[in-house]
């Protein structure tokens, strides 16, 4: 025992020895591993946090631990869209099943009924909106002809129209430059700039105090439709259990506004979403130069894009201009002139040019001035928190479906707000969801077999439908006769009116939870008590749905997640490329040092060998080396990197410039941590690579033979 003890003794002396007479070699190998050791604790700590990062949006937004959806859909389910998409999915028949069955297994902590689609709303033009406040006041007048205060509203309301029309008129008229004047559609061009023009004379205006339903009826008909701003948004909608929805999702908060009551129709549209899509332009241009400068650092004089954005809210005052009656206008001019101290009577474009005008200087000023004056004059968002709107989409069977749904509010997920990869989605109540689909309920076939009842309606076989509606035999042949008969108009308003009142007590009534449950879904989310077993789970999740027959696939919310997913799977991909790549030539540089390192040292390795040394021991005196240089050089370079990641999160981080790093970091910016597995990996990594580049000179001097050393000159 005492001699091994000697022996190693010996072993450890020769080799730092020669360690230290061989600084430059010792150096040089010693920088690969250190530089080996830091890409290695870098990189990793910025995976592992860009995991966590998408572990925390994933899964504290729409994705649970677990989805599962039918077995039998042609896609793939992808919560945040991609090209195989939700719309392939097959619809899972009865929720409540599901719900019972999976809700039993061991660590299921709730079960979230989901159905991702998207659909068209209706959200009108400034001109739609003016004139149905046109309409109101003309109702009001007609029921109190005497009140002055009506009268002056409604004046205001005609000027407004009015300055609307001209500012159409201009419109059209720069967009003739764009198209042949003598082309196709040149005679309805014609007849719709006289239908422009026939409004814009006072004659019309005289006959409008005189029957205002019919001048209503024109405007309505003939001038609006001329408008070229769209009165029409797609949106992506999750219709779930909203309020199992809330409580599962510990991001989801409702930004603006209420929470969808229990049981009842509603919608939260996505905060982001509207930003992008449904706020005046104007306003979100400001917003996303305020951003840039605040979070970027950008500047207006120095950014093409910002620089851009500003020219963008110059051309877009007219916007401003259509939402203001004489009224408000003369109301804005008021506030403004003190504000950008302008000089008295400059009239509201003037001061709307001088508040678009926009540098680094003035920015912030102007900026506030905009948000505390002006924009509580105008509507800032085409769809507006308790506005009910219409939602249409197509549903399984191809035919469009429609529902009105009351906005509750805007929802957003709290650390990723700023994300359009999730807060695009609005979520809608899942009674709406199904609507929409073209989920028949019971309800709606019992009124459906009504129907067909009072027709005489009988089914007929396709081999037998053309012998039933053009003549022949056949049991299914519908012989017809006409009569005249008095339309009762009485009866007739009354079946609409009652068919209003029920549509509106559908729309109203509370659901429980019974009728919420039992119905379609096309996916659902499953949060698990703890989600370190998520593996575990899945398992028997898929094995629970399989006994019960209920013919579904069970993902992880990784491989739910979609493209997204596959962004990160594309970058841990490239990250350890990289590491190959860099440790393959470390591998080489390592091995070619060692091997000129043992070629020099045949003399000393003979002389040892004659005098007792053991091949083994001469073995063991280069792994000895190499392994010192890389456990002192790879601690070294983990120190390093720890530094760098400290550094990267004093200074900030690493910004989002992007939604899709803005939803990968969850949150502005990336912050690394330093992790126990990442050092213990880099260590592990470079001290595997050094010993496999020392193998190859061992076994150079293991070959080595005392008389072959002892004969060298060199």
């Amino acid at each position: 025992m005492r001699a091994r003890l000697d022996a190693t003794r010996v072993l450890l002396r020769i080799a730092f020895r020669n360690l230290v007479a061989s600084r430059v070699r010792t150096v040089i190998i010693g920088l690969i591993v250190l530089v080996g050791a830091l890409i290695v604790v870098v990189g990793s700590s910025m995976m592992e946090s860009i995991d966590q990062g998408m572990r925390t949006s994933i899964q504290g937004s729409l994705g649970g631990q677990l989805q599962v959806y039918s077995s039998a859909s042609e896609g793939q389910l992808e919560l945040y869209g991609g090209i195989r998409g939700e719309s392939l999915l097959e619809p899972i028949p009865d929720f409540a099943r599901v719900k019972e069955v999976l809700g039993k297994v061991p660590n299921v902590k709730m079960i979230v009924p989901m159905g991702i689609d998207q659909a068209l709303v209706a959200t009108g033009n400034v001109f739609d909106v003016t004139l149905a406040k046109l309409r109101e006041d003309v109702r009001q007048l007609q029921a109190s002809p005497g009140d002055a205060e009506v009268r002056r509203g409604l004046e205001a309301r005609k000027a407004h129209v009015q300055r609307l029309i001209a500012l159409l008129a201009e419109e059209l008229t720069q967009a003739r430059v764009l198209v042949d004047p003598n082309g196709r559609d040149a005679s309805l061009r014609k007849a719709q700039r006289a239908d422009l023009d026939h409004a814009a004379v006072p004659a019309f205006w005289i006959e409008f105090d005189r029957d205002p339903l019919a001048g209503l009826e024109f405007l309505e008909n003939k001038v609006t439709p001329l408008a070229m701003d769209s009165g029409f948004t797609f949106i992506r909608y999750v219709g779930t259990d909203v309020a199992a929805f809330m409580k599962a999702f510990e991001l989801a908060e409702v930004a603006e506004g209420t929470a969808i009551p229990p049981g009842q129709r509603g919608i939260l549209l996505g905060k982001q979403y509207a930003e992008e899509w449904l706020k005046l332009k104007n306003a979100r241009r400001l917003d996303q130069i305020k951003d840039k400068r605040d979070r970027f650092h950008a500047r207006i004089a120095k950014e093409e894009e910002l620089q851009r954005w500003v020219k963008d809210t110059r051309s877009r005052a007219r916007e401003i201009l259509a939402q203001l009656d004489p009224l408000q206008a003369a109301e804005a001019e008021r506030r403004l002139r003190p504000a950008l101290e302008a000089p008295a009577g400059e009239e509201l474009p003037a001061l709307l040019a001088r508040l678009f005008d926009l540098d680094d200087a003035n920015f912030d000023r102007h900026y506030q001035v905009f948000y505390e004056q002006l924009a509580p004059m105008l509507r800032l968002y085409k769809i507006s928190v308790g506005d009910v709107i219409t939602i249409k989409a197509p549903g399984k069977t191809g035919a469009f479906n429609a529902v009105n749904v009351k906005v509750y509010g805007f929802i957003q997920y709290r650390g990723i707000e700023k994300s359009g990869i999730a807060g695009t989605t609005s979520v809608v109540d899942l009674q709406s969801f199904r609507d929409l689909y073209g989920y028949v309920t019971s309800d709606k076939a019992e009124e459906l077999a009504k129907i067909r009842t009072q027709m005489g309606a009988t089914q007929v076989s396709r081999e037998e439908a053309e012998a039933a509606l053009f003549g022949g035999e056949g049991p299914g042949r519908q012989v017809e006769t006409t009569r005249a008969a008095a339309i009762d108009e009485r009866q007739l308003l009354a079946g609409v009116g009652a068919k209003r009142k029920a549509a509106k007590a559908e729309e109203t009534r509370a659901y429980t939870q019974e009728e919420i449950d039992h119905g379609v879904a096309l996916n659902a989310a499953i949060l698990l008590h703890d989600p370190g077993r998520i593996r575990e789970s899945q398992a028997a999740v898929q094995a629970a749905a399989d006994a019960a027959g209920l013919k579904l696939k069970v993902i992880d919310w990784e491989a739910a997640s979609g493209m997204v997913g596959q962004f990160v799977l594309l970058l841990r991909g490239i990250l350890i490329f990289a590491v190959i790549i860099f440790f393959g030539v470390a591998l080489v540089i390592i091995n070619n040092a060692m091997v000129m390192a043992a070629l020099a040292r045949v003399k000393e390795v003979g002389t040892m060998r004659a005098i007792g040394a053991q091949r083994r021991f001469v073995v063991g005196m280069l792994l000895v080396e190499i392994i010192t240089v890389s456990v002192v050089f790879g601690l070294a370079g983990a120190a390093l990197g720890g530094g760098v990641v400290a550094v990267i999160r004093a200074t900030g981080g690493i910004p989002a410039t992007s939604d899709l790093l803005f939803f990968l970091f969850s949150g502005p910016a990336l912050l690394p941590r330093i992790g126990g597995t990442s050092v213990v990996a880099s260590l592990v990594l470079v001290l595997g690579v050094a010993v496999a580049s020392a193998l190859y000179p061992a076994w150079i001097a293991m070959r080595v033979t005392p008389v072959e050393a002892m004969s060298t000159e060199d």
